[in-house]
């Protein structure tokens, strides 16, 4: 048979093929130091792979919780006026000719009953007629009940209201207890007995937290 050119070039076999394919070169050799998934995939394919999905989950961190809310962001005003004692002219001539008698009631609620109105008023009436500093006595009532009902400091701090004018200050705790559901002529116990029988709105003052009685 005729042939044209070398006889080498048309030998088609796969053992000269592969004889003539240049050798792949070695794998290289594992770094020194360890690398994570993506470095080594990368530097042994040449294709960088993602594995941060897989081999390291995003860490979900929980919300920060809602801030404290406070139920008073600030004091409450009075319901009546320091200068409105005709409002109520019985409780003004009460506390005119006997300011222990309307003490020792504001004394009772404001104590929740652990007090008495008997013991509260001559408790007052002897300090009055000793040393005449009963103010100090009743002032230290008006800052418990502020404290009770989250009441502003007004006009001015309590010991220096009850100092100047212990008239005007009785007669507005009073009307401010009349104010919120309370009778003051029966006493605590008359009170919680009485709303106990109407089921009415329950009128018992809620202390703040870190007060103490």
């Amino acid at each position: 048979m005729y042939t044209s050119g070398p006889s080498h070039l048309h030998n088609d076999s796969p053992n000269s093929m592969e004889a003539s394919a240049p050798p792949l070169p070695p794998p290289p050799p594992p770094p020194p130091f360890a690398l994570d998934s993506y470095e080594y995939s990368t530097l042994t394919s040449g294709i960088p792979v993602n594995y941060s999905n897989q081999y390291n989950p995003p860490i979900s961190t929980p919300p920060p919780p809602p801030p404290a809310v406070n139920s008073h962001s600030s004091p409450v005003p009075w319901s009546t006026g320091f200068c409105d004692c005709f409002s109520d002219c019985s409780n003004c001539c009460l506390t005119c000719w006997c300011p222990c008698v309307t003490f020792g009631r504001i004394a009772e609620i404001v104590d929740r009953g652990s007090t008495s109105c008997g013991v509260s008023g001559a408790l007052y009436t002897v300090i009055l007629c000793l040393t005449g500093w009963s103010c100090l006595y009743s002032c230290f009532y008006r800052s418990k009940l502020r404290g009770q009902y989250f009441l502003e400091e007004s006009p001015c701090a309590d010991c220096c209201i009850h100092c100047w004018c212990e008239g005007c200050a009785l007669c507005q705790e009073y009307r401010e207890l009349q104010n919120r559901g309370f009778d003051l002529s029966i006493g605590w116990h008359g009170n919680m007995e009485r709303h106990r029988r109407s089921g009415g709105v329950d009128v018992t003052p809620i202390e703040p937290q870190g007060m103490t009685r």
